[in-house]
């Protein structure tokens, strides 16, 4: 077992926990919890992502080896606990390398932090590296929810 599986096993409990108490404000703004319906078993599943929000639009960037967001290759209604509110959305992943590079890219447009996370550099004209943008959709997947 990775490291880092084994902190998720520890962690997202926990951090499910808090998203659902009163005290959520402390996972911070941009961290929610997705659930979602696995396609055959038909149970739900709820997950702590970090979202990225543009008005009812949520971006979720995700390792692609994670799991849960394989139920929602056919597209897929889910619930989302966020700011403290039980909210709706449609959800769809963009798994495509050359797609994910583009939504990364808008990511980081709209949050530099994150850019941090992705191992992204700026070019000297402040543009965003293409190469580092293709080597961080290699293991990455987006999942984009419509709010209803």
């Amino acid at each position: 077992m990775k490291v880092q599986d084994a902190l998720n096993r520890l962690g997202n409990p926990i951090l499910s926990a808090l998203l659902r108490s009163p005290l959520y404000a402390l996972a911070g703004s941009g961290t929610a919890l997705i659930s979602v319906t696995g396609r055959r078993s038909g149970r739900t599943y709820a997950t702590p992502v970090n979202v990225l929000a543009d008005g009812k639009r949520l971006t979720i960037v995700s390792l692609r080896e994670r799991t849960w967001w394989r139920n929602l290759r056919q597209g897929a209604e889910v619930g989302l606990r966020l700011g403290g509110q039980d909210l709706r959305g449609r959800a769809a992943v963009v798994e495509g390398e050359t797609q994910v590079a583009a939504a990364l890219a808008e990511v980081v447009r709209r949050a530099p932090a994150y850019a941090r996370f992705l191992g992204l550099r700026r070019r000297p004209d402040g543009q965003w590296d293409e190469e580092g943008l293709r080597c961080a959709a290699q293991g990455r997947v987006i999942v984009k929810v419509d709010l209803l």
